[in-house]
């Protein structure tokens, strides 16, 4: 069974949560390419939008994501990628999950410990 990309022209989202804890660490999105490079190798691919590029997660930062498990919606149009986040952080922001801000009212509230800078992965 494969996602049906036609539904998405072509991306589908793609929704990334632990297999230990089953925290969602972060939401991006699949073309068949990359769904296909994560099928042979095992490891997170994703395309980018705004860089109109494919990405291995992890390939800078040494962050990857070794897949655990691959579910698809019942409609084909969304894939949940079940990881094992090496590093111990998925955003490249440097937190364990990108959605590491919780809004409380009108003020946001950083509710994670930073666990590395990215000043220092991405700026060798």
């Amino acid at each position: 069974m494969k996602p049906d990309f036609a539904k998405g022209n072509g991306l589908l989202p793609a929704i990334v949560q632990e297999f230990e804890t089953n925290q969602v660490l972060m939401l991006a999105y699949v073309n068949e390419e990359a769904w296909d490079k994560t099928l042979k190798t095992g490891e997170a691919h994703y395309f980018s939008r705004s860089r109109n590029v494919l990405w291995h997660k992890g390939g800078t930062s040494g962050h990857v994501q070794k897949i655990k498990d691959i579910r698809v919606d019942c409609d084909l149009d969304t894939v949940l990628y079940i990881v094992e986040q090496i590093g111990g952080a998925a955003c490249h922001k440097g937190y364990k999950s990108c959605f590491f801000t919780r809004l409380t009212g009108q003020k946001p509230e950083i509710c994670e410990k930073l666990v590395f800078d990215p000043k220092e992965v991405y700026n060798k």
